[in-house]
């Protein structure tokens, strides 16, 4: 993922609690592509059939180190996903403890807002490449960004967005809300999924640069 700490919480419990758990995430990247090299040793994949045209096991493969692999690909992933939620969560804390009771997940789009309680731009769209995830979220050039997850104008020190970077790759494939501020002071709330291999550069698919009024 290229995480990297800011400097200025290098030593900080904290960012030590990040680094173990993306030790951690690297442990288990390096086991899955362990587990699936295995299988492209064999020439199969996730759901390649193990029996012949006739139900017989395949001679062809080694059938007990596939499965082996495919359970443990699976259980991989899944410690993978709950380890990146946690990570997500860590980041936050780092780079803005006053939000460590905020999520990313859609329920936070039910939240309320109260008059007066706008928060401060941060960041502003310079540019949004068709069919990106930042397209599909529905996110236009010149959005003054107001929220993005957990994040807000505190999170952030000099002009330095990584913070969002951060958290981007964090969520990776899931979620996250933003909140916008569009021409006639008009806020608009959106999902974002950050992903790859949407057919251009980046998980966002926009320039999105630093921002003060």
């Amino acid at each position: 993922m290229g995480f990297t700490l800011p400097p200025r919480m290098n030593n900080s419990p904290s960012t030590d609690n990040v680094r173990s758990l993306m030790a951690r995430r690297d442990a288990i990247e390096a086991e899955m592509e362990a587990q699936l090299s295995i299988l492209q040793s064999n020439s199969v994949n996730m759901d390649t059939p193990l029996v012949d045209h006739e139900g017989f096991p395949r001679d062809d493969i080694d059938i007990w180190a596939v499965r082996h692999a495919r359970v443990r690909i699976i259980e991989l992933r899944n410690d993978h996903k709950a380890l990146m939620d946690k990570i997500m969560l860590a980041l936050q804390e780092v780079y803005d403890p006053a939000a460590q009771a905020f999520t990313t997940n859609a329920a936070s789009d039910n939240a309320q807002h109260t008059p007066g309680d706008t928060p401060v731009p941060f960041a502003r769209v310079d540019g949004v490449a068709p069919g990106s995830p930042a397209a599909s979220a529905g996110l236009l050039r010149e959005d003054l960004v107001l929220t993005f997850g957990p994040l807000t104008k505190s999170s952030f020190t000099a002009s330095s967005l990584q913070p969002l970077a951060e958290l981007v790759a964090a969520q990776e494939n899931r979620e996250v809300i933003i909140e916008v501020l569009r021409s006639n002071d008009h806020r608009v709330r959106l999902t974002l999924i950050p992903r790859h291999g949407w057919g251009g550069r980046g998980l966002l698919g926009c320039h999105i640069v630093p921002y003060s009024a």
